[in-house]
């Protein structure tokens, strides 16, 4: 798939990745912790008629050292002494959320996710502590999934024994690039024999699923580069591959000032990589998914990818729908599909409201008809790369002039009309944000420039 540099040009304008909507600068509806309880609790109601329980995510903000690329809100510390004070503070949180829901029932639970930051900085016995204290309190169902990004620079073999006996069994490792220049420039050095030793250790310890994350777009990538670096990712064949652009957004993350403009690679020389990349993977046996993600065929994202049950939220894509996913630790989003809140973004704040016996909660938002109208429009487009708006329950006002906005993309072949609605077509796929942001009406009526990464 080569898409011309004329599209390239013309497309490539700020615009959100959409892991929500409405996007978090678009948040202008902040619930009560009345209302978002009531709502969490409404849906492990639904849940424990459905045989379903709630995800829990859980931010490790720590990092021993800066990864100059990342966008994520992490604290930079070699201190180990702030480990398990977090881990304590963390518990807490959790309590409360047990207190304001008075079940006096376990809570029902399908998914733990630990990312960061650098989880694994927490040593394994800091890791089965949150992690046992969690499961203390909650009834687990039948396939429950755990994750946990990692380091692979700092992980061991006792971080991933002890994550495999408390039921971990998927992994996502940090790669970004094997490439040494690159790897200098945006500060994350590690070899692929590091990588290796990870990936296999985890796999004789149960784990079913390795992911890899790679980002195209770093200061001073190539095809070269790129080619090398998937080249040593096929021999290593993680079952799942994040393959996503860098978003270049320096005047939010200053560490991105570590390189300058001109050593980013931007518009079709940006693209350019994508497609090296995307090619070399399909040719070792990888099916595309959704946007920037591929998977081998026994993965079970490939298998919802084809089934129609693909989902998408702040983790990116995953292989079930969940509701609620409640966020602990500092920064942490939830998301009871109604209602958006997000934690303190500072420790310190977190902390004291933490222990001061408040739900550290600072901004939210809760969804309008219309919010929630759209936002399934989105992610249909997002997993399935179509929608239908031709009953009336997905149909709002704002739809009304849709087939205008859209014009532009079917002119160019991006995208297809089908029967009251829309399927992108191949070509379109690279331009997958662009047409999302014809749904966003929050955008639409927003007279004020927004700060967002570029889309291609």
């Amino acid at each position: 798939m080569s898409v011309s540099t004329t599209l390239l040009e013309k497309y490539d304008v700020p615009g959100s990745r959409y892991t929500s909507y409405p996007t978090i600068l678009h948040w202008n509806s902040q619930p009560t912790q009345k209302e978002w309880i009531e709502s969490v609790a409404q849906n492990l109601n639904d849940g424990e008629s459905e045989e379903t329980g709630a995800a829990i995510y859980i931010h490790i903000p720590f990092c021993r050292s800066l990864c100059t690329y990342c966008g994520c809100n992490s604290r930079i510390t070699t201190k180990r002494s702030v480990a398990r004070p977090y881990v304590l503070t963390v518990l807490r949180e959790w309590e409360l959320y047990r207190e304001l829901l008075e079940n006096s029932f376990p809570i029902p639970l399908s998914e733990i996710h630990l990312g960061g930051g650098t989880p694994t900085f927490l040593s394994a016995e800091e890791l089965a502590e949150l992690i046992t204290g969690i499961l203390a309190h909650v009834r687990t169902g039948s396939n429950p999934e755990f994750s946990i990004e990692s380091d692979p620079r700092v992980t061991t073999t006792q971080h991933l024994k002890t994550l495999a006996n408390l039921g971990f069994r998927r992994l996502s490792l940090g790669i970004q690039d094997f490439d040494s220049r690159v790897q200098l420039a945006v500060n994350r050095v590690q070899s692929e024999q590091q990588v290796k030793e990870v990936t296999e250790t985890a796999r004789a310890f149960g784990f079913e699923s390795v992911n890899y994350d790679l980002i195209y777009g770093l200061p001073f990538q190539t095809v070269n580069s790129i080619e090398q670096t998937v080249a040593a990712v096929l021999k290593l064949r993680p079952d799942r591959i994040a393959f996503y652009g860098y978003a270049h957004v320096p005047w939010v993350k200053p560490g991105q000032r570590h390189f300058t403009d001109n050593d980013v690679p931007v518009g079709p020389a940006k693209r350019q990589l994508y497609e090296c990349g995307r090619e070399l993977l399909l040719a070792g046996g990888y099916r595309e998914i959704g946007m920037d993600h591929f998977a081998l065929e026994t993965d079970s994202l490939w298998q919802t990818a084809i089934t129609g049950k693909l989902h998408r939220n702040f983790m990116g894509y995953t292989s079930r729908f969940v509701t609620p996913l409640i966020g602990l630790g500092v920064s942490s989003i939830s998301d009871s599909w109604d209602m958006f809140v997000q934690n303190e973004k500072q420790i310190e704040t977190y902390t004291g409201r933490v222990l001061a016996g408040e739900l550290p909660i600072f901004r939210g938002h809760r969804l309008t008809n219309e919010d929630q109208v759209l936002r399934r429009h989105i992610l249909n487009l997002m997993t399935r790369f179509e929608t239908s708006w031709h009953e009336s329950q997905s149909f709002v006002p704002y739809l009304q002039d849709i087939d205008d906005r859209l014009a532009d993309f079917r002119h160019d072949g991006l995208l297809r009309s089908i029967d009251e609605g829309c399927e992108v077509t191949a070509d379109g796929r690279a331009f997958l944000r662009n047409i999302c942001m014809a749904f966003d009406a929050h955008l639409a009526r927003d007279t004020a420039a927004k700060q967002f990464s570029r889309t291609i």
